[in-house]
């Protein structure tokens, strides 16, 4: 008679599966996709290593690791992101949040002597949502706008707001980039499409097949959606205002001379945690 399949042996072979595919981190991505697949958190998915698993769930858990081990990504299987303290559903219209882009974050954070005080931020190119809801989470009277040429996007980004409790300080609307907006802003955030054209068709296959190409390219050197928003971030930020960007490996001393350029004043360039200047920062003299 065959031995029944238990939560350990399904996690050796879902292991076994993804190193056979060459994802990078076999284990990781087995365990995640095994918890979401039979309910389970880490620790009871330890508490319950020798525990039968039905063959109905068996075969559900090792449909999403063949879906894995076709390179589709974990957060994208799942549904859902963990970014800074939120919890982000996903969408085909948004990028997959990752932690590079905590640092535009962090950087807006630590630009700001009061974060009590009643600031109005704006998001160009808001996907998600992630960068603007962050910031809403730790400052608890700023109001947002996030703004996406994607209907789609605008809806998974007001969807994320309500789910994280912040659909009353955060709103959505489509359009593309600033065109039409008269209102002034505190802080202005933006993580725009930086990878050159020609770069897309060598990237992995969990971005390449899987983010959505609008918020990948950007132009002939990655700098064309950069060249918009100089024309338009020195018309919508107070004086003393700042602005951070999210740049590509690098972009940072392209970004910031085209911002100078268009009359701000460098504020500072920050590095993500892999030591890449990932975010560039300028003022509203």
């Amino acid at each position: 008679m065959t031995a029944p399949v238990t939560v350990r042996t399904l996690r050796r072979t879902a292991e076994e599966r993804l190193a056979a595919a060459g994802v990078d981190t076999p284990g990781l991505d087995a365990r995640l996709l095994l918890e979401h697949a039979l309910g389970l958190d880490r620790s009871a998915l330890l508490a319950r290593a020798d525990d039968p698993v039905a063959a109905d769930a068996a075969a559900r858990a090792l449909a999403l690791v063949d879906r894995r081990a076709g390179r589709e990504p974990v957060s994208r299987i799942i549904g859902e992101r963990g970014f800074w303290t939120l919890d982000l559903t996903l969408a085909p219209d948004t990028l997959d949040p990752r932690p590079d882009t905590e640092t535009v974050v962090e950087a807006v954070l630590n630009s700001l002597p009061d974060r009590n005080a009643p600031l109005r931020i704006l998001d160009l190119g808001t996907g998600s949502g992630c960068i603007l809801l962050a910031l809403l989470a730790e400052l608890p009277a700023a109001t947002g706008l996030g703004i996406d040429i994607s209907a789609g996007a605008v809806a998974a980004a007001t969807a994320n707001a309500a789910r994280n409790g912040l659909s009353a300080r955060a709103r959505f609307q489509t359009g593309c980039w600033a065109e039409g907006l008269t209102e002034r802003f505190d802080r202005v955030v933006s993580n725009p499409p930086y990878i050159p054209t020609a770069t897309i068709a060598g990237l992995e296959p969990e971005v390449r097949l899987h983010d959505p190409l609008r918020a990948l390219d950007g132009g002939a050197d990655g700098l064309d959606p950069y060249r918009i928003l100089a024309g338009q971030v020195p018309g919508l930020l107070v004086p003393g205002g700042l602005a951070a960007f999210e740049v590509g490996a690098g972009q940072d001393g392209d970004v910031a001379a085209l911002m100078t350029a268009a009359g701000l004043e460098l504020d500072g360039i920050h590095r993500d945690l892999g030591g890449v200047a990932r975010c560039v920062c300028v003022r509203k003299r």
